[in-house]
């Protein structure tokens, strides 16, 4: 028996070593973890239960039949954070370049199965050199079995992919369709195609890190959600963002211990709207004066920076902020901003995370570029996430809310729950001086001046739209986080169904 005791725990240490202590010191030389070392940091200490570390691959071709890795490439299981159950899966590049194979696949289907059966997230550390190109055709039906159950557990249970390595070809449409994408900065990058095929084909001369790092995608592309300097840091973010989402789509949120007085008052925010209305403002310090502990979580921060996106946390319960940012383009909507908050909204929907609007939209970008870029179905994105949504919505509109943004911005017309301005809301159709020019079209410039003083002293301000119903009542600022946090305790018991349907056609 003792020997049979040993044997195993001899398979074992060998299956830990992956793909040796070489590439593994390669592998730190490089500044990243092993898998392993990766799992450990994501995951509470001890809590890490694996699923089939002595699989190995069947291929026979090419003599890789005398190389058979345990494990073959991936290492898969089970664990928690912070107490709550997650399937994780994290490729260990030192086995082949973490290759995917067939069996490779099959190791991470079993834990994406498992987690759509029990409702927990699944986390998935991408570090691969691709499809293993020595099996050929199973390879690639490893990745469509893979991309099939990413399909299946879209809005089921959480989905986050961290990559920490190459993610090329194939692979990147994993991630591509789960809910969060995060990479590391100067060691990870995405893209279909490589720089070498890229020059063959288009004559473009490109580094990898130009066509696919973490500055590609978090600034241009919006494929990832956010970059981290090094492994360690994304890893105990992610644990940070794990403990804001539910564990699946019938579960709420975790409620978190809090110290923060729901009540309490911040006299700052009443002087946070600059006298002059072309000045701008940081929408970032009214986020954080509203959450608990000043503690946000920005989604997509370097990506379409006039409107905000990430997860706060009132009263302990997790709620989602989507806020226009008078910094960046004076807050106009304009492609990018729509499609960044239009994702971001329906996640939370899909995961019954309320959401928070707070409002300061002079309207949607002019120009050619925008019109060709098609703004018209991008800003339609954003109005049909916000209008389909069912989840609990409060609106807080600080100052300008104009023409079409305005509904666009979860209005009262979009089944918002509760609709709140500051006394220093202007909604209106345009701009005061643009509405006058085209009313009183043809007066002399004296007169325009007068009559723009006019419209601005009857329609610049919050009063006419409350006058209709359309706002439920004008707050003080420095009430805000008071108001938010007993409207939305109000809603905790909402209850809103859509009509029957398969599902929507969203304009995509």
């Amino acid at each position: 028996m003792k020997d049979i005791l040993d044997q195993l725990e001899q398979r074992r240490a060998v299956a830990r070593q992956g793909g040796g202590q070489r590439r593994i010191e390669a592998q730190h030389a490089k500044g990243k973890l092993t898998a392993r070392e990766r799992i450990e940091l994501l995951l509470d200490e001890g809590s890490f239960e694996e699923f089939d570390m002595f699989v190995a691959h069947r291929c026979v071709d090419f003599a890789m039949e005398e190389d058979r890795p345990a494990g073959d490439g991936v290492v898969t299981g089970w664990g928690t954070v912070n107490g709550r159950m997650v399937y994780v899966f994290s490729q260990d590049f030192t086995v082949f370049g973490g290759s995917l194979s067939e069996t490779h696949a099959q190791k991470i289907c079993k834990i994406m199965d498992m987690a759509l059966q029990n409702g927990a997230p699944v986390i998935g550390l991408n570090d691969s050199g691709g499809a293993r190109i020595q099996e050929g055709v199973a390879s690639l039906a490893g990745y469509a079995e893979v991309f099939q159950r990413n399909i299946m557990a879209s809005g089921v249970v959480p989905q986050i992919s961290v990559i920490m390595g190459p993610c090329a070809g194939g692979a990147v449409y994993s991630p591509a369709m789960t809910d969060f994408i995060f990479m590391v900065k100067d060691s990870s990058y995405m893209f279909v195609t490589g720089p070498d095929v890229v020059k063959t084909v288009t004559n473009e001369v490109v580094t990898a890190e130009e066509l696919g790092g973490a500055s590609t995608h978090t600034r241009k592309s919006s494929v990832a959600d956010g970059a981290f300097e090094n492994d360690v840091e994304a890893l105990a973010e992610i644990r940070r963002l794990v403990d804001f989402l539910p564990l699946n789509n019938r579960e709420k949120a975790p409620v978190r211990p809090f110290f923060d007085d729901p009540k309490r008052l911040e006299a700052s925010l009443d002087t946070l709207i600059p006298d002059n209305p072309n000045q701008p403002y940081d929408m970032k310090e009214l986020i954080l004066k509203i959450a608990d502990e000043s503690d946000f979580f920005e989604i997509q921060k370097d990506f379409a920076a006039n409107i905000i996106t990430g997860f706060v946390r009132i009263e302990g319960q997790t709620t989602g902020v989507v806020a226009n940012q008078p910094m960046v383009l004076a807050g106009c909507l304009d492609i990018d901003a729509s499609r960044k908050a239009a994702r971001f909204v329906r996640f939370c929907d899909a995961f019954e995370i309320p959401i928070l609007t707070l409002v300061d939209v002079p309207g949607f970008l002019p120009g050619t570029a925008q019109e060709y870029g098609g703004v018209i179905k991008h800003g339609a994105k954003l109005l049909f996430a916000y209008g389909e949504a069912t989840v609990p919505k409060v609106t807080v509109i600080t100052r300008k809310a104009y023409g079409g943004a305005y509904d666009v911005m979860a209005s009262k017309h979009l089944r918002g729950d509760f609709n709140y301005a500051w006394p220093t809301a202007e909604i209106a159709v345009m701009g005061a001086k643009g509405a006058t020019e085209i009313i009183h079209r043809g007066k002399s410039p004296e007169e325009i001046a007068r009559l723009t003083k006019v419209y601005e002293d009857r329609f610049a301000n919050p009063f006419v739209a409350a006058e209709k119903g359309f706002i439920d009542e004008v707050i003080m600022p420095h009430s805000t986080r008071r108001r938010v946090a007993r409207a939305f305790a109000s809603l905790r018991g909402k209850k809103l169904v859509n009509p029957w349907k398969k599902h929507d056609n969203i304009p995509l």
